[in-house]
């Protein structure tokens, strides 16, 4: 599976456009790299929200794919500025609100209690994209054109009220980084190296994996 068609399913299955994405496809880079935007507790932290979303079952889960690193790579070098300081705020929002609920930190949750809270931070997140989108369905084609226009110019500066739940952003990365990982694709998914001749009817069985190649 290619950064492409990786993207293309993760805005199926999430219902909207990958954040950063752009620069993904572009090999990420469109702003100056900062260093120190992640503790290792971040990375550690992320690692266990991301199992948490996609757990260790038949096939390995997102820790197995160090889905932690790869949250805080594509972060550094792939999201802009504002979209980072979102991120990044949103790991402080997670730990409060998880203080706020339980008393304690999230890393020292349940496994039931970890499910539990993220379901609630996921209906918040959702709830959140339906008010973007609702707005911007609102837009006119003039309206449209001019935000492309900008984006394209670099131009384009997102209103504060559509800036994206963190959460949304932890959810996409997740499933983009494990699907794309070398776990995900291979034992996840139905992997082969080279794949055959093509074959326009395959045989399917309720339950089969989907392909990653």
């Amino acid at each position: 599976m290619d950064r492409r068609e990786a993207l293309q399913r993760v805005a199926l299955i999430m219902g909207g456009a990958v954040i950063g994405a752009e620069a993904f496809l572009s090999g990420c880079k469109t702003t100056p790299a900062k260093e120190g935007l992640f503790s290792v507790s971040d990375v550690a932290l992320l690692d266990e929200v991301g199992d948490t979303i996609l757990p260790t079952t038949s096939s390995p889960g997102a820790k197995a794919a160090q889905i932690g690193e790869f949250m805080k790579t594509m972060v550094t070098d792939c999201y802009t500025e504002d979209d980072q300081k979102i991120f990044t705020d949103g790991i402080t929002k997670l730990q409060d609100a998880a203080k706020k609920k339980y008393s304690k930190s999230f890393m020292d949750l349940t496994p039931e209690q970890r499910t539990e809270f993220l379901i609630e931070l996921d209906k918040e997140a959702k709830e959140k994209s339906k008010e973007i989108g609702a707005r911007a369905a609102k837009l006119t084609d003039e309206q449209r054109h001019q935000i492309t226009l900008d984006k394209n110019f670099g131009s384009y500066k997102r209103d504060p009220q559509d800036d994206p739940h963190y959460f949304t952003m932890i959810k996409q990365l997740t499933l983009t980084g494990y699907f794309t990982s070398k776990p995900g694709a291979t034992q996840a998914l139905r992997y082969i190296a080279v794949p055959g001749k093509y074959e326009g009817c395959i045989p399917y069985k309720k339950g089969d994996k989907a392909w990653a190649t």
